[in-house]
């Protein structure tokens, strides 16, 4: 039975709320009523909370026992099918209710007043004024565009004044002041402002892709296509046929790093910025997107995973870039991968999916290859671009110093490179200057205080660094287990003490470090990755970070300082993170019209994940990982559970762990079977210790339901926790 729209006063209403509770609590409508999915401020002993309104009262509690709620939200209420979403999500990833609702509501002063702000405007007759350098920038920056009514901010990005200047032009009479709601719909963006010019390829794919767009029905496409292919172009003509039916649109991003040049992109292409959503977005400015979206007011939003969980009313596409990018799965507190929610979103809004990327996950491939995802590839490069050269350096015959990692043959073509004036990239995925710091007198690894993890050493800010927790310390200059000093040594390169190697064998090139430890914002990151994009450096050293979809327009070498770094280790998806990995970051050089080429350096050129790289094959890399997968029953043939119980005390971890070990039977009933419990790898962080199970499992819906008849049968006592992970993407 359809629930009703609207609850008079004192009626019963169903409220989930933001707090710890895993059901719904009955409360009495406020006065003058509530709809369905409004926003209610809540008595709850003596605090006040919010909750939503998600049906009426069950009707078992005494009426005159329950409390009113206080007030409705100035909010537009949740729509059904975003309350459907958040249901869905609960479901699959076996989280409360409770918590997914906080997931999607987490915006910083909803229950207050909006918030003003002002903005000016200039006069239209202002040659009355007395006229000075500074006045006269401001006049003329300000007569050249057509908006009108910017904040102090906008005026200073646009004329170059300062904030005093401005200050003054208002109180003299040049600009008109006036104070007007932050929370104001974002600018229209015009479809048709700057269509770019496609090649026939690309024109064959977004014909298809429109196709699905008419039929207002759920479609999941995979577009595939080579580095600097322009799949970016491709999906944005999507968003313009979105917008020209008035639809709202979501584009996630793996990085907020990559928002500035795409940002750049989409002003150029629709005229106006769209709205951003990111961990770096100001709190007002992620107040006004929230209501925004909300209320229709943002047609477009450009965000992190997160983004996801905004309230859309009318979402009919959603586009998920480089879409195999592990960053999309959130590994704490909501446990979910934003890529799968995506899709999951999209088939209840009954819209379009696009997931986009030159190296798709398998699990992806497979939903292409089974027909389940619609599959559109573009092979060749836009405009003149070709793809680039790529062979192996055989490590085994280069007879490297013990204390070096750049090949001569690598050494040799970052100099011609050099003489030419163009960039080089050296990609090695180790954040810092060592991984490792082993003392010489006893064997002792400098360990992290709070975890059972070695401390990376981070010679730039000079302390050691744990990178499962964030601890921090200073350098030490004696070992602590024996007190010897002078008997430290780091073991293993980073990318810190890779360009301090660059620095030696090339002494007057400008090199810059690409690492996420090594800048204090996303802007500084942004404003960096824009100097080496106009040719400030000379050679980029860089993590994983330098594959996730720059362009720098001077690079024609890629050199992969340790392939086989990501080759070693017991991880499912090992050789299909390095292909990914790999392929992405050497599909940086020569973008333009002049040819580039990678070099890989590795140990084991015959390995099967090298041989697939320099050959190019997709398909046939991904047909081969399919197979040995299939032949596993392994994702995405296969389902994984990972259970992580944690506790300040080993032995009361160990014991839930063993308790739920000995009853099965809900999952033996669907085939399933648990392994461990045994100490995870890293088996302590932040002081508490964590055991894992894992559960192999077929492909069966009656999965979570099982695992949640589990996990039901033991208590969490005292400080113990147990997280669910479905689909594990790591298993640290």
């Amino acid at each position: 039975m359809k629930a009703r729209e609207f609850y008079n006063e004192n009626e019963r209403i169903a409220v989930v709320t933001t707090e710890p509770f895993a059901r719904t609590l009955d409360y009495l409508a406020p006065e003058g009523g509530c709809k369905i999915g409004s926003f209610l401020i809540l008595p709850l002993g003596k605090r006040k909370v919010m909750g939503v309104v998600w049906g009426p009262g069950d009707g078992q509690y005494d009426h005159s026992k329950l409390r009113n709620a206080i007030s409705v939200i100035d909010a537009p209420p949740m729509s059904f099918l975003m309350r459907k979403f958040l249901e869905a999500v609960s479901d699959y990833t076996i989280t409360p209710l409770n918590l997914i609702l906080r997931l999607s509501s987490r915006v910083p002063d909803l229950n207050k007043p909006t918030a003003t702000q002002k903005v000016f405007s200039l006069v239209s007759n202002h040659s009355d004024f007395k006229k000075t350098p500074q006045r006269n920038r401001l006049i003329s920056a300000l007569s050249k565009i057509n908006k009108n009514k910017l904040t102090t901010k906008e005026i200073v990005s646009i004329s170059g004044v300062s904030t005093s200047v401005i200050a003054a032009a208002a109180r003299i009479g040049i600009l008109n002041e006036e104070l007007i709601s932050r929370d104001n719909p974002y600018p229209v963006l015009n479809p048709d402002f700057n269509p770019k010019k496609l090649n026939p390829n690309q024109i064959n794919v977004c014909k298809k892709i429109n196709n699905f767009q008419k039929k207002n029905n759920f479609s999941a496409i995979l577009l595939q296509g080579v580095t600097g292919s322009g799949k970016t172009e491709v999906y944005l003509e999507a968003v313009a046929n979105a917008l020209r039916k008035g639809e709202q649109v979501l584009v996630l991003l793996p990085e907020i790093a990559l928002t500035s040049e795409f940002f750049s992109r989409v002003k150029n292409r629709f005229g106006e910025n769209p709205a951003e959503w990111h961990s770096g977005a100001t709190l007002a400015e992620r107040r006004r997107v929230w209501k925004m979206v909300a209320s229709g007011g943002a047609k477009l939003v450009i965000g992190a995973r997160s983004a996801l969980f905004l309230p859309f009313m009318n979402l009919g596409l959603v586009i998920v870039d480089e879409e195999h990018d592990h960053s999309y799965k959130q590994e704490d507190g909501v446990i979910y991968n934003a890529r799968d929610m995506a899709v999951l979103r999209s088939s209840i809004e009954r819209s379009t999916v696009i997931l986009a990327s030159a190296t798709p996950s398998l699990e992806s491939w497979v939903n292409a290859k089974n027909g389940k995802y619609n599959h559109f590839q573009i092979h060749e490069r836009y405009g003149d671009a070709s793809l680039p050269n790529l062979s192996a350096i055989d490590l085994r015959e280069e007879n490297l110093k013990i204390d070096e990692w750049i090949s001569c043959k690598l050494e040799k073509a970052i100099t011609e490179c050099l003489q030419n004036n163009d960039q080089s990239l050296l990609f090695l995925n180790r954040r810092g200057y060592s991984p490792t710091t082993v003392c010489r007198a006893c064997g002792n690894q400098i360990s992290c205080d709070e975890c059972d993890a070695r401390m990376v050493e981070h010679r730039f800010i000079n302390r050691l660094m744990c990178h499962q927790c964030g601890h921090t310390k200073a350098m030490l200059d004696k070992c602590p287990a024996c007190g010897i000093k002078g008997k430290l040594a780091v073991v293993g390169p980073g990318v810190e003490r890779l360009a301090e190697e660059a620095q030696i064998k090339f002494p007057k090139a400008k090199i810059s470090v690409l690492s996420s430890d090594l800048y204090g914002s996303a802007k500084s990151l942004k404003d960096k990755i824009q100097k080496i994009s106009e040719g400030s450096t000379d050679i980029i050293i860089g993590t994983q970070l330098v594959a996730k979809g720059y362009n720098f327009p001077k690079l024609r070498l890629v050199g992969v300082i340790d392939i086989d770094i990501g080759l070693h280790g017991s991880d499912l998806r090992a050789a299909e993170r390095t292909y990914q990995l790999v392929r992405q970051v050497s599909g940086r050089a020569g973008r333009t019209d002049h040819r580039g080429r990678a070099l890989i350096q590795t140990y084991q050129p015959e390995h099967p994940v090298v041989e697939a790289i320099l050959k190019g094959d997709d398909d046939d890399f991904w047909v081969s990982e399919a197979k040995q997968r299939e032949l596993a029953c392994m994702p995405p043939f296969g389902k994984l559970v990972g259970i992580i119980i944690s506790s300040s005390n080993l032995e009361r971890a160990m014991f839930l762990a063993n308790q739920l070990k000995k009853n099965t039977r809900s999952l033996d009933k669907i085939g399933a079977r648990v392994y461990g419990p045994a100490p995870a790898p890293i088996s302590r962080i932040k002081r508490r210790h964590r055991i894992r199970l894992l559960i192999k499992s077929p492909r069966t819906p009656e999965l979570q339901d099982a695992v949640r008849k589990w996990v039901a049968k033991v208590s969490l006592k005292g400080d113990l926790r147990l997280s669910i992970d479905i689909d594990p993407q790591s298993f640290y």
